[in-house]
């Protein structure tokens, strides 16, 4: 290989390595917002469910922003776009100990929840990075991205109780804000175009041939049935994942346990978490994607049942932190590689951030159903129940999608315009 070709990898991973830490901090905001629901609840008198209820709006808009997101990342490119997004996101978290009104309080997570997504979008980073990325390691590179948001989970989450105990929760978002607006120096990374898109008026991003075969493509998928199948399956991560990060915290008080084991459940739920995202990576490049999905979704299943049948002790709750963590993240690389096998690599951002919208109207419910759940009947027995039951139905969603050629899509002539 030579210099140039040696320069043109490190880069890629360089790119990697900031779309990583992007999704580090976003997700571990996102990860310590319940932390922050009983101190809003209490400074407020909100209620539990009218909280639940804003934070899942916020949940809702960062879906329906993801596929609007992927455009403005085609049109203006990542750097800009990841400078708007730090600006917005930092101003309006900076905002939030301030908003006590119910409609203010909404506004103010939804306005997080976009910024966010401007800031740091799944499908968009990792767009960026398998354009970058030779294919061999394409699987491995969004392993990376995925572990990214994990390992700022394992260290946002316990550092925000942390804050919480010793700042209080109004400094401690206001230190998050401080954080946030640092990411806008991870943008020098996504400069540099990819190597097709720098090769001329050719490349495939910018021919006018290309794009309206990438349209014909986007178009065709949101008719196929392996699309909303996939979709479907991400629809139960979401409310899985949600439902967990905004009401474990409030579950672990209701059972009189220690307040701090949320934050240790938060930290290895972060570790096992990089572990399981790097392991999805690694083996999506060895195993087919469809066949690691559905053994996902039957393993939540299985662990959120054991869960909910077992007497509720720390031990159990570190326990389920650790089995639910090895799962959590590990859809991630999996999920992007059949958009990505199906339909093409040039198609991902747009596509992913169809199937991310589908996934955040799951986190919509289970961040609401959670509160009003908890407020109706006193516990949370419906939700571990439902939780189970969607992930066993994304497993029979994940066997509809169609893989023609075993387990290999690329070579899906009627839809794939990438193949790169």
């Amino acid at each position: 290989m030579g210099a140039e070709g040696t320069r043109s990898i490190t880069g890629a991973w360089a790119v990697a390595a900031a779309a990583a830490a992007l999704l580090a901090v976003t997700q571990g905001f996102r990860s310590s917002l319940g932390l922050f629901l009983s101190p809003i609840n209490t400074a407020t008198g909100l209620g539990l469910a009218t909280i639940s209820f804003a934070l899942a709006a916020s949940q809702l808009a960062a879906g329906v922003a993801q596929p609007l997101v992927g455009r403005l990342a085609e049109r203006i490119g990542n750097a800009r776009l990841i400078v708007a997004g730090a600006l917005a996101t930092a101003a309006a978290v900076a905002v939030l100990p301030w908003l006590r009104s119910a409609a203010g309080l909404t506004a103010g997570f939804v306005a997080v929840a976009v910024g966010g997504t401007a800031l740091a979008s799944a499908p968009v980073l990792i767009a960026a990075v398998i354009a970058r990325v030779p294919p061999a390691f394409r699987g491995r590179a969004s392993g990376v991205v995925g572990a990214g948001g994990s390992a700022g989970q394992l260290v946002i989450g316990p550092a925000s109780q942390a804050g919480i105990a010793a700042i209080g929760w109004t400094g401690t978002l206001l230190a998050l804000s401080g954080l946030t607006l640092l990411c806008a120096a991870l943008a020098r990374a996504f400069r540099a175009a990819p190597p097709a898109a720098a090769a001329g008026a050719a490349a495939a991003g910018r021919d006018a041939a290309a794009v309206q075969a990438a349209r014909r493509v986007r178009s065709q998928a949101l008719r196929d049935r392996s699309f909303w199948c996939l979709a479907a399956s991400f629809f139960a991560c979401g409310f899985h994942v949600s439902f967990l990060l905004a009401h474990m915290p409030g579950f672990i008080e209701s059972c009189r346990l220690p307040p701090s084991l949320a934050g240790a459940w938060l930290a290895i739920i972060g570790v096992c978490n990089v572990a399981g995202s790097l392991g999805a990576g690694f083996l999506v490049e060895r195993v087919p994607a469809r066949t690691m999905l559905v053994v996902l979704y039957a393993l939540r299943g299985a662990v959120v049942l054991a869960f909910a049948a077992l007497p509720v002790t720390a031990d159990s709750v570190l326990a389920f932190s650790v089995a639910i963590g090895l799962t959590y993240m590990a859809t991630l690389p999996p999920t992007s590689a059949l958009v990505g096998q199906l339909y093409g690599t040039r198609n991902v951002a747009v596509l992913f951030g169809v199937v991310m919208l589908v996934h955040q109207a799951g986190s919509f419910l289970g961040v609401w159903a959670g509160g009003v759940v908890l407020e109706a009947t006193g516990g949370y027995d419906a939700l571990w129940t439902l939780d189970a039951l969607l992930a066993f139905a994304a497993v029979l969603a994940c066997l509809g999608i169609r893989t023609p050629s075993g387990w290999s899509l690329v070579g899906r002539p009627a839809l794939v315009a990438d193949p790169r």
